[in-house]
């Protein structure tokens, strides 16, 4: 949710942040790949893409881990359940 967000919307669910750093990741992966390097300013611009591109990529992995394990969360609450009804 940022400032320009009006009030009372709902924050972004866990697969629009999903779809954000997905489309993030290719971004910042096209930027390391087909970058134009001539000169070391511009090397240091690639280093600062491949540092994105990096933690992009564990922010995804940490919050697909945490999807996934919510999803199992309510798959045992919902066996639990199943178990405790007649």
């Amino acid at each position: 949710m940022t400032d320009d967000d009006p009030p009372g919307d709902p924050p972004p669910d866990i697969d629009d942040i999903l779809s954000l750093l997905e489309a993030g990741i290719r971004e910042a992966h096209r930027k390391v790949e087909n970058g134009r390097v001539r000169d070391a300013e511009n090397e240091k611009v690639r280093i600062k893409w491949i540092r994105a591109l990096a933690y992009s990529a564990g922010q995804y992995r940490q919050l697909l881990r945490d999807k996934e394990l919510e999803e199992l969360n309510d798959r045992i609450e919902e066996l639990e359940e199943q178990q405790q009804r007649p």
